[in-house]
């Protein structure tokens, strides 16, 4: 299982750190800020990508040694360490991430041009 989890996570940070992860549903940082546009998610995913990788390390070294080990407490001791290594070291980078992307101003929205810059509706709330 720890096995399997670094994979994930190192495969993850790896594409994440490298720019090639593409926006989706279910892996790298996916906050509201993060998903705003293709430049926040890749910026957010960049940020974590690094604490991902060493996070998939972690877990992936953590299920290795699990192998060689002869007693079932040590196994669950070393299993734990691991595991709960690579959950705080993918927190902390997924939060880096988050803060990276909120860090990014808004996007201009589509359009209009901004206030007063044509649209009816905008002029209209802009007071002209």
């Amino acid at each position: 299982m720890l096995l399997a989890l670094g994979a994930i996570l190192a495969i993850v940070g790896w594409r994440g750190f490298r720019g090639t992860l593409s926006r989706n549903r279910f892996a790298g940082v996916r906050t509201r800020a993060a998903l705003r546009s293709e430049e926040t998610f890749r910026l957010a995913n960049r940020v974590a990508g690094l604490p991902n990788l060493v996070a998939g390390a972690v877990a992936g070294l953590a299920g290795l040694a699990t192998l060689g080990l002869p007693g079932t407490a040590s196994v669950l001791v070393v299993g734990a360490v691991g595991l709960v290594g690579a959950f705080g070291l993918a927190t902390a980078g997924n939060v880096l991430g988050a803060r990276a992307a909120a860090a990014l101003p808004e996007p201009e929205p589509a359009g209009c041009g901004g206030c007063c810059g044509g649209c009816t509706v905008k002029q209209s709330l802009c007071g002209n």
